[in-house]
């Protein structure tokens, strides 16, 4: 068959599906995108120019609409020209969230189009107005109602879509249910799985060293933000610290943006620091920004306590990963965790904001042995049962195979 994928980070939510069908030697697999370094053996990518910017005098609610747009035309002339050179894919598949996909069907009416529909934006019951420490001004309204735009241009191309879990699923509106098809992602479990080794030997975090006899707490994201509970997680940091001195931090992510917004000055990492001052001690609370992916995976191996913590929004890989590799996770008690962890049974919940319950729940799963070594195993069953990679792979390929109908 011939695969079409579409999504402005080459290959973002597709790594996995994309690594499959190549390996597979059976298909024809080209992934329009734009320009980047990542490559897949067997992938031919057809970069497209990033779209200029949206016009300053344009209306701040209107100005992601406007880059969706340039980036439909720009993907849409690139498809164009692939079209010229013969080129008719069996499927479409690709992100709506950039809006990329908005002109592809003028191209090629035809194919079979899955898009991926991530999240659907409201003022009130999810992300927005979530967290009391940055109330959300009704001015700010208009702009949250229209990032809505390409969702629901999506939604009115007549073609089929998928989600990954049931929490992002239950964002959009009853009537866009029958349209989109829950698609639960996987994870490596050959790669992602516990280390019994891992503890009894040290572990090298840049210069710094994890000894065998530390109590090692791990926190990741992308980027270290108060969507993610960064905010929550530092100033639950200074109460581990005085608890025992056995315990070192290690919180991996980058300082940029991925969700929200930025502080006033500086990075969401600086601010905290400067908050809490003496309550971090540089020498026992690591921060070694993005790590490689093998590296990312010991990390987990050798956690003792792993703390996930995240706004009402879109579940990170790192807590399927964090399962997988059979970690004590410690998350917030918010919709999107609760999906993936049962309290007691896979993993501890917390309620978000309270930075004291958060220090309590580590510190109990570091004193009590038999309970931690419940929920790795719980975790690890969890993720076996619910997380395989052959299990995401195979209803991939159902899906693709009903729209391609056979």
């Amino acid at each position: 068959m011939k695969f079409l994928f579409v999504h402005q980070n080459f290959p973002g939510q597709y790594l996995h599906i994309v690594r499959h069908l190549a390996a597979a030697k059976q298909h024809d697999v080209v992934f329009i995108t734009e320009p980047n370094g990542n490559w897949i053996s067997g992938v031919r990518t057809v970069p497209y120019p990033k779209p200029r910017a949206a016009a300053a005098e344009a209306h701040a609610a209107a100005r992601e609409l406007d880059g969706a747009v340039r980036r439909a035309d720009a993907v849409a002339r690139t498809a164009a020209n692939l079209k010229q050179l013969g080129y008719e894919p069996d499927i479409i598949i690709g992100h709506h969230g950039w809006g990329e996909l908005l002109n592809i069907r003028d191209v090629w009416p035809d194919a079979p189009l899955l898009g991926y529909l991530e999240f659907f934006y409201r003022i009130d019951g999810v992300d927005v107005g979530f967290d009391p420490e940055f109330p959300i001004l009704a001015a700010e309204h208009p702009r949250i109602r229209a990032k809505n735009a390409v969702n629901l241009l999506a939604l009115s191309l007549g073609a089929d879509a998928q989600t990954p879990t049931r929490w992002q699923l239950s964002t959009y509106p009853d009537w866009a249910h029958p349209f989109i098809t829950l698609l639960p992602e996987g994870v490596n479990l050959d790669v992602c799985k516990p280390n019994a080794q891992a503890r009894r030997r040290n572990l090298t975090i840049g210069k710094a060293v994890i000894k065998p006899g530390d109590r090692l707490v791990t926190y990741v994201a992308r980027d270290l933000e108060p969507y993610r509970g960064f905010h929550v997680m530092m100033r639950a940091v200074p109460h581990l610290l005085r608890a025992r001195k056995d315990i070192r931090v290690v919180m991996v992510g980058a300082d940029g943006i991925s969700y929200g917004t930025p502080p006033a000055e500086g990075t969401w990492r600086q601010k905290l620091l400067a908050e809490l001052g003496d309550g971090i001690d540089p020498a026992r609370v690591l921060f070694p920004g993005r790590l490689e992916y093998q590296a990312y995976v010991a990390l987990l191996q050798r956690s003792d306590a792993h703390v996930y913590l995240s706004y009402p929004f879109v579940a990170s890989w790192s807590l399927r990963e964090a399962l997988a590799a059979g970690c004590v996770v410690i998350g917030s008690d918010t919709p999107t965790v609760r999906e993936f962890v049962s309290h007691g049974q896979n993993g501890l919940l917390v309620p978000f904001f309270d930075t004291k319950g958060l220090a309590d729940t580590v510190l109990r799963v570091l004193e009590d042995a038999t309970l931690a070594r419940g929920l790795r195993e719980g975790a690890r069953r969890y993720a076996e049962e619910h997380l395989a990679m052959s299990d995401y792979i195979a209803g991939y390929e159902k899906l693709i195979g009903r729209l391609t109908r056979g």
